[in-house]
């Protein structure tokens, strides 16, 4: 019952609309969750990403009325037996910025709110199971919008850990968020035993797996392994998408250090997924898994037991395998 509520509380988050749910709104669910036991929370707005270099982050929000929060939950119980790190990707509205979508693509884009607002709903149901597991929830609320203020194809942004990333479109902007949080996670919180990061990220792992199917990425095979066979525990399905170094040029950039859109357009999930591995740093390299969600977040007609519209894609998957590696450091 507490798993299924954390499932429907993902779902109610990604079906309200833009209007009704921007930054400041998933920092004020966020708060309703932290007065669970256990849970503390803290808050940065756009002084602290700007105070503290976050420019990747802080480029894609900053043509939006809403100011773009950081959020980060930490679930502390005394018997914590392992410490895990969830990411989540919180565009609270997508317009794609200056690349501008098509209309018909902007429709759903609420949507892509769908990463944050999963870790939102595992982290309920962690913290009302009281398993014994450390977790931190670090969430980049953002809304990608236009203006004369948006940042633009062309620039060159410079993420919290010094790397730079050439724009090349404004619409592969949720990696950009993505990448300024796992710096943030890894900076802030120490002796970590694994990172996941959950995300709409990229239509390309639509085409691929389908509207069904989680796609998991990472360096540490056995890791990935793991998190399949209890995504399927779970009921929920899931597939590997495994890295292949000859695709690690395609985001390589002749004028920074990284670009935010690979040269082709094959294989767009995996190197999104190796953009991001530009930010994690050597030691935690097989403690990362990246898991695209793109595709069962949000679907515009029922399947299986899922609704229209949002299905809460990753909450049971996630609570099953953190249960699962609180086991083995018993």
């Amino acid at each position: 019952m507490i798993i299924a509520e954390s499932v429907n509380k993902t779902r109610d988050f990604v079906n309200t609309t833009p209007e009704d749910f921007y930054p400041k709104t998933m920092t004020k669910e966020a708060k309703k969750i932290s007065k669970l036991d256990d849970i503390t929370m803290r808050v940065h707005g756009e002084d602290y990403l700007e105070k503290n270099k976050m420019f990747s982050m802080l480029g894609v929000g900053r043509a939006s009325r809403h100011e773009s929060q950081l959020i980060h939950l930490t679930y502390k119980p005394k018997n914590a037996k392992t410490k895990v790190v969830l990411v989540g990707k919180g565009l609270t509205y997508d317009s794609g910025g200056l690349s501008l979508k098509p209309g018909d693509s902007m429709v759903t884009m609420k949507s892509d709110k769908s990463g944050a607002c999963m870790v939102l709903g595992a982290l309920n149901a962690i913290a009302k199971l009281k398993l014994p597991i450390e977790v931190h929830c670090i969430l980049g609320a953002v809304e990608n919008m236009i203006g004369g203020d948006a940042f633009k194809p062309d620039d060159v942004l410079t993420a919290k850990n010094g790397t730079t990333i050439e724009v090349r479109n404004t619409d592969a902007e949720g990696r950009l968020v993505l990448a300024d949080c796992l710096c943030y996670a890894q900076d802030k919180i120490k002796d970590i035993d694994y990172i996941f990061d959950y995300a709409t990220l990229t239509g390309a792992c639509v085409v691929g797996v389908g509207e069904y199917t989680t796609a998991i990425m990472g360096n540490n095979t056995g890791l990935r392994c793991n998190a399949i066979k209890n995504a399927s525990a779970s009921g929920e399905f899931s597939t590997s998408l495994p890295f292949n170094r000859h695709l690690r040029k395609l985001v390589k950039s002749k004028i920074a250090d990284t670009c935010n859109m690979a040269t082709s357009r094959y294989g767009g999930a995996i190197t999104a997924g190796i953009f991001l591995d530009n930010f994690i740093y050597k030691e935690n390299k097989d403690k990362w898994l990246h898991f695209d969600i793109a595709g069962p977040a949000y679907v515009e007609s029922a399947w299986g037991y899922n609704p229209y519209g949002a299905s809460g894609a990753g909450v049971r998957m996630t609570v099953e395998l953190v249960k699962s590696l609180s086991q083995e450091k018993v």
